[in-house]
């Protein structure tokens, strides 16, 4: 039975996932190489590249430079984690969504910060603190810098009835991010905000983004005791 000719990148991907599920290509098994499947397929050899760096992403396949690419002997489950708008989250658990600026000024940040978003230690970031509530409870602190270098439409925005959370996912493109998650003990300041104890236990997500080299927002999150993150494998 003669192959099909396959004109995208996915078609490519999908006949691979096929013998990849049928163990045509079983765990470990090197498969051939890309000139010959480009014959085979009949499609351009990148074509083939694009499908295959897809699926070595993703864990599926594992590529190695001279030594071909070989079918995962372990593939790897990867969790998808979308950068998500806190008004949607909320709603999305049927409650109602509040929101209220804190602060919003323009100011040269602490060196940590700056040193992260690799600004010049003397430069000016937006800098913004909002609360987000659900039901009127407190939700989440938002404690955010602004490139408005990258950004610069940010500096006239006010901030004070959209979150810069929500403003950034409409006006400010990103190409890739760095996130952090972790468990930290609220200080007096948050514990005031959130309306729990101190040296409460919150959930915490530090996150930049970036335009390419140059860095968009760095933002840390706090959520309220409770707080659940759910994601996909």
């Amino acid at each position: 039975m003669n192959t099909p000719t396959f004109r995208n990148w996915q078609s490519v991907q999908d006949e691979v996932l096929r013998r990849i599920h049928a163990r045509e290509w079983p765990p470990g098994e090197l498969i051939p190489n890309e000139a010959d499947l480009a014959i085979e397929f009949g499609c351009a050899r990148s074509t083939v590249n694009r499908a295959l760096r897809s699926l070595a992403e993703s864990g599926l396949l594992d590529r190695k430079r001279k030594a071909g690419t070989r079918v995962a002997a372990q593939p790897v489950a990867k969790a998808t984690l979308d950068i998500a708008v806190i008004r949607h989250e909320v709603e999305e658990h049927g409650a109602t969504y509040g929101y209220q600026l804190i602060t919003r000024s323009v100011a040269v940040p602490p060196a940590p910060v700056s040193g992260t978003m690799k600004t010049k230690a003397q430069d000016k970031l937006l800098h913004v603190r909002a609360l987000h509530l659900a039901d009127d409870a407190a939700y989440a602190v938002e404690d955010r810098w602004i490139n408005t270098a990258v950004v610069p439409a940010a500096v006239a925005e006010p901030f004070d009835r959209l979150s810069a959370n929500e403003w950034l996912m409409q006006h400010a493109p990103y190409t890739h991010g760095d996130i952090a998650f972790s468990a930290v003990q609220a200080d007096q300041q948050d514990a005031e905000v959130l309306g729990v104890p101190l040296l409460s236990a919150l959930f915490a997500i530090d996150r930049v983004t970036w335009d390419n080299d140059a860095s968009v927002t760095k933002v840390r999150l706090l959520f309220a005791p409770g707080y659940k993150l759910r994601t996909q494998l």
